[in-house]
């Protein structure tokens, strides 16, 4: 069996934007969702801003005693998955529940509550840990809870793939309908570890920008980059079978129509210099979508602001496009979100999806010069009205991980 999926319905949470409209209008004016840190004490880190969600009621979303249990990186997916589910318009009474699923991953998982419980247990004992510790912090919580509210009985599962999870996530899903295992599925990523231990590790390892600079810090494909910027949130997507969505007279956003997974085999950390397996998966995502690789007319690019991630992925698109790739316009909405690790990806193919329907190309911005081998169009620092009908979202995580969407202009 194979079917097309599309997509009906889809919620952010996010440093630009609580909501997906204003999430899309911030990111079309190239809105700044980087400042200095607000949420913790900084005062012994060395990075001291990021990306956080600003102005969040979470009382608004859910009762005290549900958000109590949950992490917030829980509390964000619940909260993008409720706006996704009005969105879609799905009666979930009139669902069967037996095909209907949920695939949500993180890349860290419940942080807040570990350094909470860590501190806990160091200074008061291990009789006042508390008894949600171990549900409130493992990856799969966010998407055990969606089911649960939503009574989605079919799989659910948490790709975890680092900074490609909601990717993959959503890669899986949409595979998961394909093959007629689900007529529905919630799917995408959530995160939020703006906590110490997160920032000192990430620092100290050297992948953070050390520019204390929120117009200087997440500035992907230009020559100064130096390290990524921390964010937090989620993207949630409802995805259905074309003909579940027609049945019920569906409003389609966009259609997926092609998928690629891939590793590189090559480091833990670092992606593959000559990006062969990052390549892959896109061509991977082509090939299922039986395109030309020219028909493309859009890249998000993962574009972490990192000197390895940015240059690599450049080597990788070259290598899909060759000449073409000059011609095809590529955009990094971490220059405005910061790095949502496994909330990206999920948040950024909403990006895709909002450019299809409206034609319009978010900047990178933070953009002042480019570097030799950094030749491409990366749609500096203004959006653009463009005639669009294929995208592809590109993601990459620690491990090697590669994953690349590529979505289809719904018509």
């Amino acid at each position: 069996m194979s079917r097309r999926v599309v997509i009906t319905g889809v919620g952010a949470v996010t440093p630009i934007g609580n909501n997906v409209n204003e999430f899309w209008e911030n990111a079309k004016n190239g809105k700044l969702g980087i400042d200095f840190i607000k949420s913790i004490d900084t005062e012994n880190l060395d990075v001291k801003i990021a990306g956080e969600v600003k102005d969040l009621r979470v009382e608004d979303y859910l009762d005290k005693k549900e958000s109590r249990r949950l992490d917030r990186f829980t509390q964000y997916a619940l909260i993008a998955s409720e706006e996704a589910i009005k969105n879609s318009g799905l009666n979930i009474d009139e669902v069967d529940k037996n095909k209907f699923g949920v695939m949500v991953g993180s890349g860290i998982g419940g942080f807040h509550t570990h350094e909470h419980e860590f501190s806990t247990l160091y200074n008061k004992g291990p009789k006042r840990i508390s008894p949600m510790y171990i549900p409130m912090t493992i990856i799969n919580a966010a998407a055990a809870n969606i089911a649960i509210k939503y009574n989605a009985k079919a799989t659910c599962t948490s790709a975890v793939t680092a900074c490609a999870t909601g990717t993959n996530n959503i890669g899986d899903a949409f595979r998961y309908i394909k093959h007629g295992y689900a007529d529905v599925m919630i799917s995408g990523g959530c995160e939020s570890s703006i906590t110490p231990i997160a920032i000192a590790g990430f620092n100290n390892m050297r992948a953070l920008n050390s520019n204390n600079d929120p117009q200087r810090a997440s500035i992907p494909f230009d020559k100064d980059r130096s390290g990524f910027v921390m964010g937090e949130g989620a993207g949630i997507l409802v995805m259905e079978s074309l003909d579940h969505a027609l049945n019920r007279n569906a409003n389609i956003l966009c259609e997926i129509v092609g998928y690629g997974s891939t590793c590189d085999a090559y480091h833990i950390t670092s992606p593959d210099p000559e990006g062969e397996s990052a390549s892959k998966a896109m061509e991977n995502a082509i090939c299922e979508a039986n395109i030309r690789p020219n028909e493309v007319s859009y890249i998000n690019a993962h574009g972490t602001s990192t000197p390895y991630n940015d240059l690599f992925e450049t080597r990788a698109i070259k290598k899909v496009f060759k000449e073409d790739a000059k011609n095809i316009p590529i955009s990094s909405i971490k220059s405005m979100t910061g790095h949502l690790l496994g909330a990206a990806g999920a948040v950024e193919s909403i990006a895709c999806i909002k450019a299809l329907q409206e034609g319009f190309i978010p900047p990178t911005i933070g953009y002042s010069e480019s570097e030799e081998e950094l030749d491409l169009d990366y749609v500096p620092n203004v959006g653009r009205k463009c005639n669009l009908k294929y995208a592809i979202n590109n993601s990459l995580g620690f491990g090697g991980h590669n994953a690349s969407l590529l979505f289809k202009k719904w018509e």
